[in-house]
């Protein structure tokens, strides 16, 4: 095995060398001519779908099914899966970046299935139906459509679609069109590229420009995967190599073909013309390299870098030879370092000395070209010949004294990876560059789709990446599948995740509730440990007091008042009642969140079902508070002691209640009667401003109705009168020999509004007062006079001094306390 074996099927194109790699053989077999097939491919090495080519005759095969359906196989020639199609004409198959599969039909409606056979769906809209689909394309999560009247139709996500419809396109026939993604693009938005007379014109969304060429009608447009470049395959069997932007033309090719293609692609950034049985890699000028199949049909399907060409018998990648492979096969330069180090492992397996001699001749070059056999090894589909390239390496860094070897144990991971993925059984030939924009985990992703779990769960674990949804994909598809019984079932899948990180038990048990089996989807959840995942799905399932309860032990305040709000929209008021009277935690949230937010229709008829008078009583209390009338107010008193009335041990709150009513009736009236409000006084404030009103009569009414004791009236009146300085009136009762309330009251009210005269009045009617105080009394009136007068019948000479100093002997009021005093305080 030697480099120029290696090299062997190569191919020039000007300066570049191209080599196509055989990677599966006897794939479709005899019983599947895909010659009567369209046949489109997922990016990234992935499934291919086919549907049956209405516009070829079809010989009848016995046997075979007749009912229209999407056939999904694997690269390898393996049978995926059957999409049965019943919605009439496709005008569009194409996939998405992760391997979703989009159909168009004729009337505008889309589905995008996934690798299960599930579907999602929606509508282009914007006339579709009427004017019916022409064709589409696809890019890695959009589209375009192309409609009846030349309207153009994007959808830029399929897990939201939003169809809108692109800049208006001018009158004409469109001969061919493509598209340029929006990640290549300046805008940032789809763009189209329609071919219409002898022009291009490019359409995004809000314009529609005219490049202004005059070599077409173009029967091809193809724009390269990069989005750098197009080709435009004119009628006339040349191809115009462009940049996308149109200001630079790269070269022309003539095919000298009268016979138009069946592909325009790229293989990475250059340029494929395919007819049925030949395929052409274009180059400046003339120049190009040709592949002849005999006897069959290739189709053809460009990756970001190569090109995948499918035969009923093989599958083939056509790419650019990698510039480390053509350094270590010796294609770039026959001394290159890394095939002279390549040459060198040949001459130590013949142990021969020249292998030393070898490494001389290129040590100060070593690193180099260890690094270029490792990177040249990565490219390599055959394993002999990735194991030789990395032997190479190895036995270059053994050599080396400093080699930091992290590329080449990266290296030899990744290549383990791929060879298990290029396996026939997996039929996923991925090159080194696809696998690295494609990532190990969305690699994971697709053979989850693929029920490959085991190999799945061997790459996660060999590259250290999280295996939670392995397990769960797996589980779910288990309960979807799995013939054994329930029982069975929720023991093998929690003994087989049982200490599993990250398992989400809720996921499994939706996937076997949708499949009809709720009693496993019940017990499977009883494993899940986070309350708010198992709770939705309880009451998706119609199991209402379990979510409550599983809410209810979450602790999880949220969750619960969630779940209540969930009942209490769904059930009748009186159940869902029942379902929370057993639950005092749900009770009691209940209760806060109605008082939180002023609920009081729930609250009574929360507190009516619980038989909790006293509570619902306090609801109509609280309601008559903030009523704005009496009438209101006393009304919903009357309701709250009706309902606290059939209790003998409420009689003391009935009779209270019953005599507010009483008081906001009467007040009532006297609003009506009188000029001033009296609503929301008190019995003793109601009298009080009848009083200072004046109307005696309306307030001895009120003490009456009301059994206000003589002693709190006379309080009552006697503050009134104060207020309103009615001091004639208060005179009046002064003249009275006896009060209720005793005259000390009369006393200090008066003084405190001012009237000391009035005040002094009642000092000799008050009885019971501590010695000398009358004395005191009398000199706040300023009567140090009368003070003097009361200190010497007393004999209190103290008093009597310090009332003498007070006024000063030299004063008339002096010498009247002298005389007052006479010989009784003589010294």
């Amino acid at each position: 095995m030697d480099t120029l074996h290696a090299r062997a099927d190569w191919e020039r194109v000007g300066d570049k060398w191209f080599r196509k790699t055989e990677q599966y053989t006897a794939v479709f077999g005899q019983d599947l001519d895909l010659d009567g097939f369209i046949v489109t491919g997922a990016p990234y090495a992935g499934a291919l779908a086919l549907w049956r080519d209405d516009t070829k005759l079809q010989a009848h095969k016995t046997g075979q099914s007749t009912k229209p359906a999407i056939d999904i196989y694997s690269l390898a020639g393996k049978k995926l899966r059957t999409i049965s199609w019943d919605s009439g004409a496709i005008k569009g198959l194409g996939w998405s970046e992760d391997e979703s599969l989009l159909v168009v039909a004729a009337d505008g409606n889309v589905r995008c299935y996934d690798m299960q056979g599930d579907f999602s769906h929606f509508s282009l809209g914007n006339g579709s139906d009427n004017y019916g689909v022409e064709s589409c394309r696809f890019y890695d999560n959009g589209m375009v459509a192309l409609l009846g009247n030349n309207t153009l139709v994007t959808v830029s996500s399929y897990s939201e679609p939003r169809p809108k419809v692109l800049a208006s396109v001018p009158a004409g026939e469109i001969h061919s069109w493509a598209i340029v993604a929006p990640n290549h693009t300046l805008s940032r938005s789809v763009e189209v590229l329609l071919s219409i007379g002898a022009t291009v014109y490019v359409v995004d969304a809000t314009d529609c420009e005219d490049r202004f060429l005059d070599v077409g009608p173009f029967s091809h447009i193809s724009v390269s995967p990069d989005g750098r470049f197009v080709n435009l395959y004119g009628k006339n069997g040349k191809a115009h190599v462009i940049s996308s932007d149109f200001q630079e033309r790269l070269f022309e090719h003539n095919s000298n073909s009268n016979t138009p293609p069946k592909y325009v692609e790229w293989c990475g950034s250059d340029a494929i013309i395919a007819w049925e049985d030949e395929v052409h890699v274009i180059g400046p000028g003339d120049e190009s390299s040709s592949y002849i199949y005999d006897s069959t049909r290739v189709h053809v399907m460009s990756e970001h870098d190569g090109a995948r060409l499918i035969t009923n018998d093989f599958c083939e990648f056509l790419e650019r030879v990698p510039d480390d492979t053509l350094q270590a096969f010796g294609a770039a330069s026959e001394s290159s370092p890394a095939s002279i180090l390549l040459d060198a492992v040949r001459q130590l397996e013949l142990q021969s000395p020249k292998a030393d001699d070898y490494i001389q001749l290129i040590r100060p070059n070593l690193t180099e070209a260890v690094d270029t056999c490792v990177n040249a090894a990565g490219r390599e589909f055959d394993p002999q010949w990735q194991k030789r390239l990395l032997k190479a390496a190895s036995f270059g860094k053994s050599v080396l004294d400093i080699y930091n070897s992290d590329e080449f144990v990266d290296m030899c991971e990744t290549l383990r990876v791929l060879n298990a993925v290029r396996s026939y059984e997996i039929g996923m030939p991925l090159s080194f560059q696809q696998y690295h924009r494609l990532t190990p985990e969305r690699l994971i992703q697709r053979l989850i789709q693929r029920h490959e779990y085991l190999l799945a769960l061997k790459i996660a674990g060999y590259l250290k990446l999280p295996t939670d949804r392995i397990y769960v994909s797996w589980a779910s598809t288990k309960v979807r599948v799995g013939a054994q019984d329930d029982d069975t079932i929720c023991r093998l899948v929690v003994e087989r995740l049982s200490g599993k990180p990250g398992i989400s038990f809720e996921e499994i048990a939706r996937a076997a509730y949708h499949e009809g089996r709720s009693r496993l989807a019940t017990e499977l959840l009883n494993h899940e440990p986070r309350g708010g995942r198992q709770v939705p799905l309880l009451l998706d399932m119609e199991e209402d007091e379990l979510a409550l309860d599983k809410a209810i032990e979450s602790g999880d305040t949220d969750l619960i008042l969630f779940v209540l709000a969930k009942l209490k929209k769904k059930l009748p008021l009186a159940s869902f009642f029942r379902v929370i009277n057993v639950r005092p935690t749900a009770t009691a949230l209940v209760e806060s969140a109605a008082l939180l937010e002023g609920d009081n229709t729930l609250l009574k008829d929360m507190y009516y079902q619980d038989d909790r008078r006293i509570d619902g009583a306090n609801v109509f209390i609280r309601e008559s508070l903030r009523q704005p009338d009496a009438r209101t107010a006393s009304d919903k008193l009357a309701l709250a002691a009706k309902l606290l009335s059939e209790s003998k041990d409420n009689a003391a709150e009935v009779y209270v209640l019953k005599e507010t009513t009483q008081l906001l009736r009467a007040q009532e009236a006297l609003d009506r009667d009188l000029t001033d409000s009296f609503s929301g006084l008190s019995v003793n404030e109601t009298i009080f401003k009848l009083i200072r009103l004046g109307y005696h009569g309306k307030a001895k009414k009120i003490q009456s109705d009301f059994k206000v004791p003589e002693k709190v009236v006379w309080w009552i009146r006697l503050r009134a009168l104060v207020a309103k300085r009615e001091w004639g009136e208060i005179e009046d009762i002064a003249k009275a020999k006896k009060s209720p309330i005793g005259w000390a009251p009369f006393f200090n009210l008066t003084l405190q509004a001012g009237n000391p005269r009035l005040a002094a009045v009642f000092i000799p009617k008050c009885t019971g007062l501590e010695p000398g105080e009358t004395i005191t009394m009398y000199e706040k009136c300023g009567m140090r006079v009368k003070a003097a007068e009361e200190a010497v019948k007393l004999k209190a000479a103290a008093a009597y001094e310090r009332l003498l100093e007070a006024a000063g002997r030299d004063t008339t009021e002096g010498r009247e306390i002298e005389r007052v005093g006479g010989t009784v305080f003589k010294k």
